[in-house]
């Protein structure tokens, strides 16, 4: 990756946070820009060969780490916890004002905002708040289906917040969650396999201590909060707004690609007419991280292309 290329930085949000921001530069005339959301217990450093390729296709791109996760800091929050109040709010504050950065630096550039599996509810969330901000949505693995074991969940949250408090990580939703999809895995060699079938992706997330920590209570019920939101309110989007959805057929965490498939029937229930969705056989949670990745961003770099084609079109 070129230095001249390449940035990090920190920026100020409104919520007062301060977002650890890696941006990288388009090769040549720039196209657009991919604001990208990473999932949970990870950071914006795991995306930088995406950031690479997007560079390579014409694109800007910028990541910035979540409140809880990688280098941002939050005076009103512990580590792993968005914040100790209102924080399905200030996440999505913070991603505004990432745009604000977009804006000022790339202005008249269309957006594309990307989302990975919890950063995909993060971006559907955003999208649906400030619909007239972007040209383009990606969600990628990410389960906005929870439905009676989310409200189950739910319940779990409520009862540990008068047990053992919510500024602590949670007992019962790691066992449901990351743990639960490790054991579903055949022959795992970890128990992170279900995030990839590369072993030297799972070897190198594992080594990661900003890698596969367990939330805090509070960030658990704050996720639920986002997924329950950005389900319920799918209607906010604009009808011909484009959408690229992805998952695996091995991801567990999306029930093998289903949440991905009935987020695509809701939209379309909801009138939306520019739904692409992909879902790709014995491929596990991480596309960026898999062994057909070069595949999965070479068709996102394709669609992109024709968003901010049609976005630079007089209307």
């Amino acid at each position: 990756m070129g230095d001249d290329l390449f940035s990090e930085n920190r920026h100020a949000s409104s919520t007062g946070a301060q977002l650890a921001v890696r941006r990288m530069k388009a090769e040549g005339e720039p196209r657009g820009v991919v604001q990208i959301n990473h999932g949970l217990a990870e950071h914006g450093g795991r995306y930088a060969p995406f950031q690479q390729f997007l560079s390579g296709r014409g694109y800007h791109s910028v990541v910035h780490d979540t409140r809880g996760h990688g280098d941002t800091r939050a005076t009103d929050a512990l580590p792993r916890e968005f914040a100790r109040e209102g924080g399905a709010r200030k996440v999505i504050e913070d991603i505004d004002a990432v745009h604000d950065l977009i804006a000022g630096t790339h202005p008249g550039l269309p957006v594309i905002c990307f989302g990975h599996s919890l950063g995909g509810v993060l971006a559907l969330n955003y999208a649906e708040t400030h619909p007239d901000r972007i040209a383009g949505l990606a969600v990628w693995n990410s389960n906005l289906d929870a439905g009676a074991m989310g409200r189950v969940g739910q319940a779990i949250l409520a009862a540990e917040t008068m047990l053992i408090g919510s500024d602590i990580p949670s007992i019962m939703l790691p066992k449901l969650t990351f743990q639960a999809w490790g054991k579903s895995v055949k022959d795992a060699r970890t128990e992170f396999d279900w995030l990839s079938r590369d072993a030297a992706e799972v070897d190198a997330y594992i080594a990661d201590p900003e890698c596969g920590w367990d939330a805090n209570v509070s960030m658990w019920k704050d996720i639920f909060r986002l997924i329950y939101a950005g389900g319920e309110n799918v209607d906010r989007l604009p009808k011909r707004l484009p959408v690229h959805l992805l998952g695996g057929e091995a991801d567990p965490a999306t029930d093998n690609g289903k949440a991905v498939a009935a987020l695509e029937r809701r939209m379309k229930s909801a009138g939306m007419t520019d739904v692409t969705v992909t879902l790709l056989p014995d491929t596990r949670h991480e596309t960026l991280q898999e062994l057909n990745r070069e595949e999965a961003m070479s068709a996102f770099a394709d669609w992109a292309d024709r968003v901010t084609v049609s976005a630079k079109q007089p209307a």
